[in-house]
Formats: C-alpha cells, structure tokens, sequence
C-alpha cells in the first residue's frame, strides 16, 4: 500500500506517541527535557554542545578523584578536607544552550533550563540568554505547568499542547508577536 509522505509522516507520529512512566518523574522530565530540545532546535537554533563536552570531561575527573578518595590511604575524620574539595562541584538545571539564530542581530544564543522537584508534578522551564551581560540579552522567562497537562492517563505526551506552551515562551523571551505559524 502506498501512501504520500504527508500521510506517512503522520501515521508514523501516531504509530510512534512519546510515553512516559507516569509514576517516574525522571523518566516524565527526560521525555519533556528531549521534547524541549526538539522545539528550540527545530526553530533554528544549533546546539552549542561545548558546555556539554566540559561537563563530560569533569564527570571524568569527578570519578577518577572518587575513586582515588575511596582508597586514599587515610581514613575519614583526617581526609575530611580532600573529600570536600571532591564534592564542589554542582551541576545546574540547564538542559540545552545554543548559539545565536543566524542572521540575527542578536549576538547570544539561549540557556533552556528545566526543573521538576521530587514530589512534585510542576515542571518549571525557562528560557534566559547564554551571556546574561551581553547587550542584547533580555530578561528570562520562565513557564510553570503542572505535567498532568500534558500528559494523557496512560502516560502518552500530547505533543501540541507540550510545543505550543513551549513555543510561546521562546516568542515570549525573543519578543516575536506572531500569532499564526
């Protein structure tokens, strides 16, 4: 049976729902965090993935320090300085950073940060400049959502609800008015 590509296009989307463990917050925040990237890059935005490539390299540094903790030769109370200087480091919420659109005028690209706390069923995303002092950085904007609005009871993402709440924070953050896409 044939079909043309619009028809397939959208039985695949149909075939294929995004689902999630309605019971697993980390599994609902990676389903919606992914879905996020999807929409900022399908705008035109390119991933700016040197962050992520230093945040691998420290994670490397990271075990390599535990484990060298785990069999330093002394034992807590006297290596208490040398395990503190190994839990310093903090990771942030942000899940996608990007460079300008191209042929902007702007001269920053995006920091989409993401939080859903344990317990909790409301996801918080916000959008803010990768150079906060940058001249043409504009203030963050932030969307707070309970995730049951998006989600049907058997744990599927409604992904026009989900893109169009996301894509109206990007216009709210851009300052783009459009009311038809």
């Amino acid at each position: 049976m044939t079909t043309n590509s619009g028809e397939s296009g959208s039985a695949t989307k149909a075939s294929n729902p995004k689902k999630a463990n309605l019971m697993d917050p980390h599994s609902i925040k990676h389903l919606l965090d992914e879905s996020v990237s999807d929409i900022v890059t399908s705008r035109g935005y390119t991933e700016d993935v040197r962050l992520s490539n230093i945040r691998l390299l420290l994670g490397i540094i990271i075990i390599a320090i535990a484990l060298v903790a785990q069999f330093y030769p002394k034992k807590f109370p006297h290596n208490r300085d040398f395990l503190i200087g190994c839990i310093l480091l903090k990771e942030k919420n942000a899940i996608l950073f990007t460079y300008p659109l191209a042929g902007s005028f702007n001269s920053t690209g995006l920091v989409v940060s993401s939080k859903l706390p344990r317990f909790s069923d409301t996801y918080t995303l916000s959008v803010a400049s990768a150079d906060p002092k940058s001249v043409s950085a504009k203030k963050p904007v932030q969307l707070t959502k309970s995730v049951t609005q998006w989600f049907t009871r058997d744990g599927i993402l409604v992904e026009g609800l989900f893109w169009k709440d996301v894509n109206k924070l990007i216009d709210d953050y851009t300052g783009d008015s459009r009311k038809n896409k």
